[in-house]
């Protein structure tokens, strides 16, 4: 009759483990949807900055974008380059742009090698 009392005790703290397991791998899946919820939404946010009526925030929203470099950024730039009236802020986003344009041209030129090798 021990033995029974002793699997039964064994059986509760293995279905315990098994639960609190899996509450911990669902608080993790909550956890990185929610971070990736975050970072796509101050993406977005900084994106929408750039265009702001508020110098202080386009110049945060360009530092955003130098600190985050994309290629998808590049079309953006160039609008913002053109939409743009304030030199500081124009040659704040030049720079970030040929920052970009050169990376990308060296990532080509690395691919370029890799190919000949």
């Amino acid at each position: 009759m021990g033995s029974r009392i002793e699997y039964r005790e064994h059986d509760d703290n293995a279905a315990t483990a098994w639960k609190i397991a899996g509450a911990a791998l669902l608080g993790a899946a909550v956890a990185v949807g929610l971070g990736i919820y975050l970072a796509r939404d101050q993406m977005q946010r900084h994106r929408r900055d750039l265009f702001s009526p508020h110098p202080l925030r386009r110049l945060a929203a360009l530092g955003y974008l130098k600190s985050h470099p994309s290629v998808d950024d590049l079309p953006l730039l160039r609008d913002y380059l053109a939409w743009e009236e304030r030199p500081l802020l124009i040659k704040r986003a030049t720079a970030i742009l040929t920052g970009l344009e050169d990376a990308l041209a060296d990532e080509e030129a690395l691919d370029e090698d890799a190919e000949d090798a």
